[in-house]
């Protein structure tokens, strides 16, 4: 059974990431924006502690599908208008 409709989560210290595979549409926003921290070539493909987390979160949310969302675990401030 495929699991590529749920989300993986990939835990930093100051932010963590969720994936959902069936919503990616490969626009490659977060490879192109940060290289350090999204890296298809490695496992696991996200390091979310490879960038500051305000950093992280700028580039997640250019993703056009949604298929990556995140969560600030360190109390820093979500930008204004993204919901909580």
């Amino acid at each position: 059974m495929s699991t590529r409709s749920e989300k993986k989560a990939y835990e930093g210290r100051s932010i963590t990431v969720t994936f959902e595979a069936a919503r990616c549409r490969h626009a490659a926003e977060c490879v192109r924006g940060l290289p350090e921290v999204f890296d298809t070539a490695r496992r696991p493909w996200i390091r979310p502690d490879g960038a500051e987390a305000g950093r992280l979160a700028e580039v997640v949310r250019r993703c056009p599908s949604g298929a990556l969302q995140y969560e600030r675990v360190d109390g820093g401030e979500e930008p204004a208008g993204r919901p909580a």
